[in-house]
Parts: C-alpha cells; structure tokens; sequence
C-alpha cells in the first residue's frame, strides 16, 4: 500500500483523514493538480493587470476596510501584514494532530483550483505536514465567520518566516527551522493571505477528530450499556427487530442488531425473569443511542461536504472569468451541526448515569450502592455523584453557540456563526462522557459480580476478563478515583482499538 496521498485528486472521507493521520502518510502534488492550482493563479495575475475597478481583498483592505485602494506595488505587503495582523488566537495550545488536520484540510481546499495562491504556498504547507512541523495555534479567537481568521493567521504565520512551530519536540521560531531546510519564507502575491486565512479549517478540524470520536464512543456506550444490562437482569425484549421495525428510524435498527449481536450466547439474558418491564433508561436504549447515531451520521454528511469544499473568498472562477466576493467562509452549517452533535453525545452520558442510579438502589437482587457488606462499606454511592455532576456539566455545554452572534469589524461583518465554540465544547462533552461510561462500567462490572456463577454474553465476558486485568471487584470500600482514572484509560485503549 501506497504511503502518499495526493492531495486534491480524490475527496477526503474519514476513513482517509484516519489514514492519513495514522499511517503517517506522505501529502503530494501531482503534476495535474499542480497546474490547476497555477491556472487560477495566473488568470488572478492577468485580472489584476486588466482591471480598472478594485478587486475585494486583492487590490483592497479587508472587511470594513474595502473601500481603501493599494497601489500595485504593495499588494504582497497587504498580504503579508493580513497574516500578522490577524494573528490573534489565543487561549489553550491546540494539539498536534488538530494542528495536522488543519494543514491537511487548508491544503485541500487550495488545491481544488479556486483561490488564487501560488503552488509554493500550498507546497510549503504539505513540507511542513510531512516534516512534522506544527505551527503553534491556539484554541481561542475565531468568531467562525470570516471563518477561522485568528487561527488560521497563527498556523500560517510559519510560512513567512514568523512565528513558532514545534518541531523534534521543542519549541522554535519558525524562521530557525526554514533555515534548516533551506526554505525561504513564502513571499505571499496577492489574495494569497486572505486564501490563507478565509475558510473554515479550524473549526472543521476539531470537528472532524471529534466525529471520529463520536463514533467510536457510540460503540463504546452500546456495549458499556449491554452489560449494565445483564448486571440489571434486563429484558431483551425492547431490542427485538420487529420492534424497529415499525418505527424504522436507521439508528434504532442499527442499536437493536448491536444488542442482540453484543448479548448472543448470554445466559443471563436468556433466564426467565419475574419482571415484565425496565425502567426508561434500559428499556428505550434503541430510541436514544438510536437518535445519537442518527445525529452522528447528519453531522458526518454536513462535514464530510465542508471539507471537500472551498470555503474562502473572494472566489475565482478562471473558466467563467468570473471573481466572486460571498460569504462561504461562513460557519453556520457547522455551528448548528455541531451544536447538535453536543445535544446528541451529551445524551448518551444522560441516560448512561440514569442507569448507574439504577443498579445502585437495590434493585432486583442486588445490594445497595453494589456493597458487598453495605453499611459498613459505601460502596459506589459516590460515583453516582460524580457522574451526576458530569452530566449536569454536559448540560451547561449544550447551550447553543450558534444561537450567538456579535457584530465584528466595525458592523461589516454583522452576524457570525461562533462555530468555532460549538466545535471546541464538543471535547468538553466528551472528555465528561468518557468519565461518566467509565463510571458505569465499574457499576455494571460489579453487578455482574453479584449474578454468578450465571454468565453474560462471550463478548461481554471478554469484556470483563479484561476490565479485571486493570481493576478488580470491590470487596470492601476503597479510595475510588485511581478505579476511576484506570477505567477510563483502559476505555480509551479500547477506543483506539
């Protein structure tokens, strides 16, 4: 197999981006789309040359500056102060594979032919991604329409010789390391900067590493649920075919086939059982995973769309000899879709606590608080707590930041999408939500304890053999947040599996 990608020759899909990000794949030019990319560069030249009226961001300042005219001779600086000047981002160091995204991503864009950059710009970048070289941004600053301004000037501040990167694992001026490859800084021609900086690489990066989380973390709560399930002494009932069926929404179907495929070979779920109902929280698993899977798929096909789009402006047109000024730098697609992602995996963590609440209260056979002696030991009383206050937290994340809007440079720029913040909390949901399916493990874990020597599923019980291995069955009380910590790494593993 290949280790080269060749950027702007295919659509990027997940499955690639994950490729690419693990694989440690190489980022290339082939020569067709090297000449697409000049093609629009050289009819952006020629217009300049045959244009008597100003050109938006090429021959004049930006957003309420487009009135003020620069002369021929300063159109590189132009470009080069955009880039210094909208520098901004500040707050918490974006992580490095985020930092990689972004690059991935902004060169694709540019190599779709629409933007006007030289092919040395969109080449410096893909020197930079290969060389592991990662401008520093940082996680605050952009409004999500112009797009990513603020972080998007820090990750291309590099390329001109300004700025700091990290490379071999330590901090450097960027110039320091261009000079190590022989690299002169890029000498940005007109629009470049704007190029640079228009767009929605940002936000479409954290969403992405997101959404490649959401789907593995929807796994992750199917089968956390399963066996919190068994620990309940459930029903299967609720996850039968025919039930989906005659409300078909796909994501209900898909939970009810990962039920029964998870609890296959399970004696407990098999027994016969004196109840005849679960409580809400067991009994509608399909319709709420369900939903969150639904959700997850929306927001897949809303992304997967922005990524393979071209987002800054103005927009050039070679073979229409047209130059447009619109608004696709803007984030209101994801911004709602993100923010709905959040509503959406914020749910998962609602509905795994409720069922915690359940196993702890004594119910069908078990002990209080899952106590081996309770009374004299606690056992997972506070859990629930912890859990409780993750979820609530999760509530408070949810508010709607694309509902929020603030007008910038000086009302030019009088509605924005804050879809930068909707992408950003969505980590914020999900670091509680792997907290909170850890505590529900340790819940469900336990619980089963208590239905030996009766077995669950051989998947489950793989599961469990081992969970084991990293923490063990609570006998008498112990000091329960390393339990917790350890859970929630051997989760992760599981996620990275």
């Amino acid at each position: 197999m290949s280790n080269i990608h060749h950027i702007g020759t295919e659509p990027l899909t997940f499955g690639k981006i994950e490729k690419i990000l693990a694989g440690n794949m190489r980022l290339e030019l082939t020569p067709a789309v090297a000449k697409r990319i000049q093609h629009c560069r050289d009819y952006l030249d020629r217009k300049i040359e045959q244009q008597d009226g100003p050109l938006y961001g090429i021959t004049t300042g930006f957003g309420s500056l487009c009135n003020k005219t620069i002369s021929p001779d300063e159109l590189s600086t132009l470009q080069e102060n955009l880039v210094k000047s909208h520098a901004c981002s500040i707050g918490e160091e974006v992580s490095p594979v985020i930092v990689r995204l972004m690059m991935l991503l902004k060169a694709h864009a540019l190599s779709l032919g629409h933007s006007g950059v030289q092919v040395i710009t969109v080449q410096r970048i893909l020197d930079f991604f290969n060389n592991d070289i990662l401008p520093i941004v940082y996680d605050r600053g952009s409004l999500g329409a112009s797009g990513d301004l603020a972080p998007l000037a820090n990750l291309f501040l590099p390329l001109i010789g300004v700025g700091d990167v990290y490379y071999k694992g330590k901090k450097r001026d960027a110039i320091g390391v261009l000079d190590e490859y022989a690299w002169k800084p890029v000498r940005l021609k007109s629009k470049e900067g704007l190029a640079l900086l228009n767009g929605t690489q940002f936000m479409s990066a954290n969403g992405v590493f997101a959404l490649m989380r959401a789907f593995r973390i929807s796994r992750k709560a199917d089968l956390i649920a399963a066996l919190s399930l068994e620990a309940f002494d459930g029903l299967i009932d609720p996850f039968m075919d025919c039930l989906q069926q005659i409300r078909p929404h796909k994501g209900q179907i898909e939970t009810g086939e990962a039920f029964r495929h998870i609890l296959e070979g399970s004696e407990l779920i098999a027994r016969k059982k004196s109840h005849i109902q679960d409580p809400y929280s067991f009994r509608c698993i399909p319709q709420v995973h369900g939903a969150t899977k639904d959700a997850i798929r929306y927001v897949s096909e809303v992304l997967l769309t922005e990524i393979n789009s071209v987002t800054d402006n103005p927009t050039i047109f070679p073979d229409e000899d047209r130059i447009l000024s619109g608004g696709n730098f803007h984030g209101q697609p994801l911004a709602i879709s993100f923010d709905f992602l959040a509503i959406a995996l914020a749910e998962l963590g609602n509905i795994s606590e409720r069922r915690v609440a359940q196993l702890i209260m004594g119910l069908r056979g078990l002990p209080e608080f899952l106590a081996a002696s309770p009374g004299l030991n606690s056992g997972f009383m506070i859990p629930q707590y912890a859990a409780a206050s993750m979820v609530s937290q999760n509530k408070m994340y949810c508010y709607a930041a694309s509902s929020d809007s603030i007008v910038s440079s000086n009302g030019q720029e009088d509605h924005v999408s804050m879809g930068a913040n909707a992408a950003i909390k969505l980590f914020r949901i999900m670091d509680n939500l792997d907290h909170i399916l850890a505590i529900e493990l340790m819940n469900a874990a336990q619980g089963i304890e208590f239905r030996r020597p009766a077995k669950t599923s051989p998947l489950l019980e793989k599961l469990l053999k081992n969970y084991r291995k990293e923490v063990s069955f609570i006998r008498e009380d112990v000091v329960m947040y390393p339990e917790i910590h350890r859970t929630v790494a051997f989760l992760r593993r599981m996620e990275e599996d």
